[in-house]
């Protein structure tokens, strides 16, 4: 296939723009130094201020942070008491890790489709694949907006089910006025340096239950308890603890958690440009007729972790692929989010066939990550809608 070119054309700008960065300023290296000169590095004061910042800003009851995103949902998976034989019903358009956690734990996972125009996980397909064996949802509020919580956790309650949000792209965002992080049974974060806040690594578990607060505390740390209630034997001395359930070191640094605590003061400020963001591309991209925009449910008020631009087949002479190269000769660096999860050898080699959910299959085809990060200027959001005009323009059909 050609890469396509239009002739006599120039790119909209000189220097690449890629389609995420982190922001790091001085208060964020600040931060760092100080825990680097401190007496403490890992399992230190700064992991308590963190998750207590974290439960300020959620109103979740309790959070546990981790070593990354993947970890929290392994952990909020264990909790849920996912095992051998067990169910966890999730969405396939997502990275890898949201299934993976069920793999994880013995169990098995079961894709539910989309929604076309939102493209979250569609409550009437979670319904539908709820069987005996189905123990959790794991539904992905994609790109920062929220999933349709008041139908899942109807679903969820009336099966006994735990509902587990992957929020990975979600920090910042709202649903019904109520920040994402406390409105589940458990909501996981990440702070890969993509994300809307970062620490380089890390991720998070949230909830309201104590119960689970317990045992994610338990298997973030190898299973093991300094808790003279949770001990089985009577303690030798003050140095005793004991592992009483299988555990991992899922731990995250003192380094990471200052970086995380002084980006969390900019979080409000990140969200707010992002939005702009946003806001410019739905307008300029709504009056071209070979695109679709994401179309939001009114309950989300979101803080956009992606910004996914949709392609008509139909209404263009280009497929998504000349599409994505088109944009790279302009030099606008985008990506692509995401393969379905069940199109992988591995899970093609556990049984798992394409056909399984239309929506997302078609999706896939179609969609292609713009560039959206804090730092973008004015001047290269406008780059990218010029690029984006320029090549939807040129290839619309008569």
């Amino acid at each position: 296939m050609n890469k396509p070119a239009i002739e006599g054309g120039t790119p909209v700008r000189d220097t690449k723009i890629y389609y995420g960065h982190q922001y790091i300023d001085d208060a964020d290296i600040q931060a760092v130094v100080d825990v680097l000169k401190s007496d403490a590095i890992t399992c230190g004061p700064k992991i308590k201020e963190l998750e207590e910042k974290l439960c300020r800003m959620t109103g979740a009851g309790y959070a546990v942070v981790c070593s990354n995103g993947t970890a929290a949902l392994h952990i909020a998976a264990l909790a849920a008491g996912v095992g051998e034989g067990d169910e966890v019903i999730t969405t396939p358009i997502t990275f890898a890790a949201s299934a993976n956690c069920a793999l994880y734990c013995g169990a098995r996972p079961v894709f539910a489709d989309i929604n076309p125009e939102t493209y979250n996980i569609d409550p009437a397909k979670v319904q539908a694949a709820v069987t005996p064996r189905t123990k959790a949802v794991v539904a992905v509020s994609y790109t920062g907006q929220s999933v349709e919580f008041e139908p899942l956790k109807k679903i969820c309650r009336e099966n006994h089910l735990t509902l587990i949000e992957d929020g990975a792209h979600v920090i910042g965002t709202k649903y019904n006025g109520q920040p994402n992080g406390s409105v589940a049974d458990m909501t996981t974060f990440s702070f890969h340096p993509v994300k809307t806040v970062t620490c380089g690594e890390g991720g998070a578990v949230l909830t309201n239950d104590e119960t689970l607060y317990r045992k994610l505390l338990l298997y973030r740390a190898h299973g093991i308890t300094r808790d003279d209630a949770q001990m089985e034997h009577e303690p030798d001395g003050s140095w005793y603890y004991e592992q009483i359930a299988l555990g991992y070191n899922y731990r995250m640094t003192d380094i990471q958690a200052a970086l995380l605590i002084s980006q969390l003061d900019k979080l409000e400020m990140f969200s707010r440009r992002r939005k702009e963001i946003v806001a410019r591309y739905d307008e300029a991209f709504a009056k071209l007729s070979g695109l679709f925009v994401q179309k939001e449910i009114p309950e989300s008020d979101t803080t956009r972790h992606l910004y996914i631009l949709r392609i008509v087949p139909d209404k263009l002479r280009i497929n998504r692929k000349q599409f994505f190269e088109a944009l790279a000769a302009e030099n606008v660096c985008c990506n692509v989010h995401y393969i379905p999860t069940y199109y992988f050898p591995y899970y093609e080699k556990l049984g798992y066939r394409r056909g399984l959910c239309p929506n997302a299959e078609k999706l896939y085809e179609e969609i292609i990550s713009l560039p959206l990060y804090y730092a973008m200027s004015d001047e290269d959001v406008e780059s990218v809608i010029e690029a984006v005009t320029k090549i939807a323009s040129y290839y619309a059909k008569e």
